[in-house]
C-alpha cells in the first residue's frame, strides 16, 4: 500500500457529512491505549489520554480523511470492562456504537487476550463488521519474538484476522494500522451505491422539485437534495431544480418529457396531479430509503399503515436533531396524515438524533426519516431492530406517498422493489 496519508477534513464548505463517512470504531478494555491509538492515527489530541483507567466516557468521534480511502469517522469508546453504575452506563454507550460501525479496530494489550475481547469480537462478527486487531504496547514486551508472543495469546477465532503490532506511544505500527484499514474496508463503501443515477440514462433530463417553505434552510438546499443533484451530475444527467409552485410551468417549457421527477415528499400529492402517469415519479426520501436503508423492507412495512386504528401506536424517528418549526414533516405533517386515515386517537411518539428505543414491542409501526445524517450501517441496524421485534418499518417518503394515494407510483421507478407488489 502506497501513499497512505491522514489529513484533516479541510475547508468546512467541502467537508463530507458524517453520514457519508466510513465509521471506524475503536474497542477494547480500559487502559489498553485506544485513545492513544486514535491520537496517533489522526496525528492530534482527539481524545484525552491519562494513566488512569476509564478516562474516555462518552464515545468520541473524529472525522478525518484517510487517503486514498477517503472520508472516515473514528469513534473512540469507553472500556468494555468499565465497572460501577457509571461504568455500566459507559459500556451501554459503547455497545450502541456497534450498530454504527462499518469497521472496527479491536485494541488489545500485546500478549493479553481476555473474555472481554471475546465478547467484543463476538458482537462485531455477529454484525459482519470487518475487524482489524491492534496489539498495542509492544514496547513493554520483554521478548525477542514479539509477534509469536502476541499470536500465541490469540484464540483460534481471531487468528485469521488482520493483526498489527503497535506502540501508540512511540507511533510504531500506526502506518500499518492505516494500511490494514484500507485493505479491509467493506466493499460496499469502496463501491458506493448510487442514489438515482442508475434509473436514467446519461443525458436524461431529471426534474428535482424543491419546495421552499419555512422548513427549508435559508440560502441553501438540504443534504438529500444536494446529494441527489451531485449523483445526477456525476452520471452525466441534466438535473433541473424547480419549486413546486413553478413546476407545472417548467414542465410545459420542456420539448420532451423528463426521464424522472423527484419531489420533496411533502409535495407528493400536489406534484403527482401534474405529472403524467407515463413519467416516473418518486421522492428524495424514497431514494434515500434505498441508498441508506432497505427499500424493499420499508416498502413492505408501509402497507401496515392500512391496518392502523385509533388504538395503534406509532414511533416516528428522525436521525437529525433540528429545531422543528411550522409544518415540520415528522412532528406535524406525517402525524396529521396518519390520523386522517386511522383516527384522531392514534398514539404517536417522536424521537430525534441518537435516541432510538431498545424495546420496540409496544409499537405497531415505526416510521424513519431518510437517514441522511446516519451512515448506512447505522440505518440498517435500526431497520433490523424493527424487523427482529416483528414491527413493520416505513420511511418518511413512503409514508407520505401512501397517505397521498401514490405509494405504488412512488416505488415504480425502482423495478426490483415494485415487483414485490
Amino acid at each position: 500500500m502506497t501513499d497512505v496519508q491522514m489529513k484533516p477534513s479541510g475547508d468546512p464548505l467541502s467537508r463530507t457529512p458524517r453520514g457519508m463517512r466510513l465509521h471506524i470504531g475503536l474497542f477494547g478494555r480500559r487502559n489498553v491505549g485506544k485513545s492513544s491509538v486514535l491520537n496517533a492515527l489522526v496525528n492530534q489530541q482527539a481524545s484525552i489520554v491519562s494513566p488512569f483507567a476509564g478516562t474516555t466516557t462518552d464515545p468520541v468521534g473524529k472525522p478525518m480523511e484517510l487517503l486514498p480511502l477517503g472520508p472516515v469517522l473514528f469513534i473512540d469508546t469507553a472500556g468494555v470492562d468499565d465497572v460501577g453504575d457509571l461504568g455500566l452506563m459507559r459500556v451501554q454507550q459503547t455497545e450502541r456504537v456497534f450498530d454504527q460501525c462499518d469497521m472496527a479496530l479491536l485494541v488489545m494489550e500485546a500478549g493479553c487476550w481476555t473474555s472481554y475481547e471475546d465478547s467484543v469480537l463476538e458482537e462485531l462478527v455477529k454484525r459482519e463488521v470487518p475487524v482489524v486487531l491492534v496489539a498495542n504496547k509492544i514496547d513493554l514486551i520483554e521478548s525477542s519474538d514479539v509477534s509469536s508472543r502476541v499470536a500465541d495469546a490469540l484464540p483460534a477465532e481471531a487468528r485469521d484476522l488482520p493483526l498489527v503490532l503497535a506502540s501508540a506511544q512511540n507511533c510504531e505500527g500506526i502506518s500499518e494500522v492505516k494500511s490494514a484499514l484500507i485493505a479491509n474496508a467493506p466493499e460496499e463503501f469502496i463501491n458506493n451505491p448510487v442514489l438515482v443515477a442508475d434509473l436514467v440514462d446519461p443525458g436524461s433530463v431529471v426534474m428535482l422539485v424543491i419546495p421552499l417553505d419555512k422548513e427549508a434552510p435559508k440560502g441553501r438546499l438540504i443534504l438529500p437534495q444536494v446529494q441527489v443533484l451531485r449523483d445526477l451530475l456525476d452520471a452525466g444527467c441534466i438535473p433541473m431544480c424547480v419549486r413546486d409552485t413553478e413546476f407545472e410551468q417548467a414542465l410545459e417549457k420542456l420539448s420532451e418529457p423528463p426521464a424522472l421527477v423527484i419531489v420533496d415528499s411533502q409535495a407528493f400529492a400536489t406534484v403527482a396531479r401534474m405529472v403524467p402517469e407515463s413519467i416516473p415519479l418518486t421522492s428524495f426520501s424514497v431514494a434515500f430509503s434505498r441508498f441508506k436503508g432497505d427499500l424493499a423492507a420499508q416498502a413492505l412495512g408501509t402497507k401496515a399503515i392500512g391496518n392502523l386504528t385509533e388504538s395503534s401506536r406509532v414511533l416516528i424517528a428522525e436521525a437529525c436533531s433540528h429545531h422543528a418549526i411550522g409544518e415540520d414533516i415528522g412532528t406535524v405533517k406525517i402525524p396529521r396524515a396518519l390520523r386522517k386515515l386511522a383516527g384522531e386517537g392514534l398514539t404517536i411518539h417522536n424521537v430525534h438524533g441518537k435516541e432510538f428505543p431498545e424495546d420496540l414491542s409496544e409499537y405497531d409501526l415505526v416510521i424513519h426519516c431518510g437517514g441522511c445524517m446516519l451512515n448506512r450501517r447505522a440505518q440498517l441496524a435500526r431497520i433490523q431492530k424493527c424487523l427482529d421485534a416483528g414491527v413493520p418499518v416505513s420511511n418518511y417518503g413512503l409514508t407520505l406517498a401512501y397517505c397521498a394515494g401514490v405509494f405504488e407510483r412512488a416505488i415504480r421507478a425502482f423495478p426490483n422493489v415494485s415487483g414485490l407488489f
